[in-house]
């Protein structure tokens, strides 16, 4: 099963599963998918009519420069350092993956170089043998949160968790990987935070149901990797109602009926595919945009997730990659994009209101 997992260093995200694939790694998960659908059948239509009937109300986001996050990455290199300074960035996210525990301590030496004063949100990247083997999970995330635990108090659980080929089949796999690795937190690191469930684009049957279920689970902050790209403009629409605005909106009724999470919510990973860019644009050529609506879509973005006063952090993904970063690094070139500028601006705009 592993080997079916590969990755695309291109687009830096597996590769798509062909589908005689998903359906051999859905096999035994019915019972799954059943508690996925009873749950939304009786939760989806009271939270949306919640939602409908709720007042919107904007509070201030605590530290507006802290508010503007990045994804940075191990494998581009140690120019991200100097590049941060540049940006004036405070928030960052940098992913850990669990199948490469033995360079470790290359992860830990690469975030503590970018300097005690930024807010670094550790993301652990799930594998096959992790979700199955809970003992192994125990001993890599002990090592860890002792690993990072003077440089990060925060550790997104899991990413993309609702897309398969990122290795969870269902949500009770990952809600359980996640109690896992809470218990080793409650018994080990009482100081540090969880976010979860990393849900990724406008799929909140899927939050639903890490956020309702017996499972012995609290999130410190929800995190949704919230992308519209496909709908082109923040301020389009998907199914009638719902622009980028209103998916905050829902989200937070979401969060705010849950037990099971606290009122704080980080949108974890964000950006527009660039044209002209495959093989290394993450999407096809038809969801691509130019660089001038990259830059655009970005500051909207933005602009709106900061105004709703319910989201505490927005990250872009990423600093540096070709078809959809703020560098564009092909041919072994850092080319600094308008948008690396703007993002510049927009966190020295922000840091003034």
């Amino acid at each position: 099963m592993h080997n079916i997992f590969q990755w695309d260093s291109c687009s830096d995200q597996p590769y798509i599963l062909k589908k005689e694939d998903k359906k051999f790694l859905r096999k035994g998960y019915t019972l799954d998918l059943l508690k996925l659908l009873g749950t939304n059948l009786i939760l989806y239509p009271y939270l949306f009519l919640k939602f409908l009937m709720k007042k919107k109300s904007v509070t201030s986001v605590a530290d507006a420069k802290s508010f503007y996050g990045l994804c940075v990455n191990l494998d581009k290199g140690d120019s991200q350092h100097d590049l941060v300074e540049e940006l004036g960035v405070r928030s960052l996210q940098i992913r850990v993956f669990l199948k490469d525990m033995q360079h470790i301590d290359d992860y830990v030496d690469f975030a503590r170089k970018f300097g005690s004063d930024k807010e670094i949100l550790i993301t652990v990247i799930q594998d096959r043998a992790h979700i199955e083997d809970h003992d192994l999970l125990k001993k890599d995330m002990t090592t860890i949160f002792e690993k990072f635990q003077d440089i990060s108090h925060e550790f997104q659980i899991g990413n993309a968790v609702n897309r398969i080929k990122w290795s969870f089949i269902s949500m009770e796999e990952y809600v359980s990987f996640y109690e896992t690795v809470q218990r080793v937190r409650d018994e080990n690191f009482p100081k540090l935070k969880l976010i979860g469930p990393a849900v990724i684009d406008f799929e909140y049957h899927y939050t639903i149901r890490t956020l309702f279920n017996s499972f012995n689970v609290h999130y410190d902050k929800v995190s949704s990797l919230l992308y519209v790209d496909r709908r082109g403009s923040p301020t389009n629409s998907q199914m009638v109602l719902f622009d980028l605005q209103n998916k905050i909106e829902f989200l937070d009724t979401i969060v705010k009926s849950s037990a099971k999470a606290e009122d704080l919510i980080y949108l974890t990973e964000v950006n527009w595919p660039i044209s002209g860019t495959s093989p290394y644009a993450p999407t096809s050529e038809k969801e691509c945009v130019s660089e001038s609506l990259y830059e655009k879509y970005m500051l909207d973005y933005f602009e709106i997730a900061k105004k709703t006063g319910k989201v505490e952090k927005v990250f872009w993904h990423q600093l540096i990659a070709a078809g959809y970063g703020l560098i564009d690094d092909r041919e072994g070139k850092m080319q600094k994009r308008d948008a690396f500028y703007a993002f510049k601006r927009m966190i020295e705009k922000g840091s003034d209101e």
